[in-house]
């Protein structure tokens, strides 16, 4: 599966859209996590607890896009963007989403 954000491939032809796809997940902080996070906040410097867990969500998020893509019969998918919002305190949404397509090698 082929994905870009651009509006298309420089070396395949959008044969066809089939339509929006997306992928999510909801994820919420631990607690343990917090504490670590909390104290790193003094020094300065990576909250890598952090950028592990919106790593996790953001492939997490991609996989169940490509999935919904490869069930429309899609080749690709184009437009790819990510947006994030909270949920409730300590739990944010991370979505995935883009445009799926069939692809033909021009």
């Amino acid at each position: 599966m082929l994905i870009t954000t651009q509006d298309n491939f420089k070396e395949f032809e959008v044969t066809e859209t089939l339509g929006l796809v997306r992928g999510n997940t909801i994820r919420a902080r631990h607690i343990g996590k917090d504490i670590m996070a909390g104290l790193r906040t003094i020094v300065g410097g990576e909250i890598p607890e952090y950028t592990k867990m919106m790593a996790e969500s953001r492939e997490q998020a991609l996989d169940r896009m490509m999935a919904e893509a490869k069930q429309a019969g899609a080749d690709g998918i184009v437009a790819v963007r990510f947006v994030t919002a909270p949920v409730m305190q300590g739990a944010a949404e991370l979505l995935a989403y883009g445009t799926a397509v069939r692809l033909q090698k021009k």
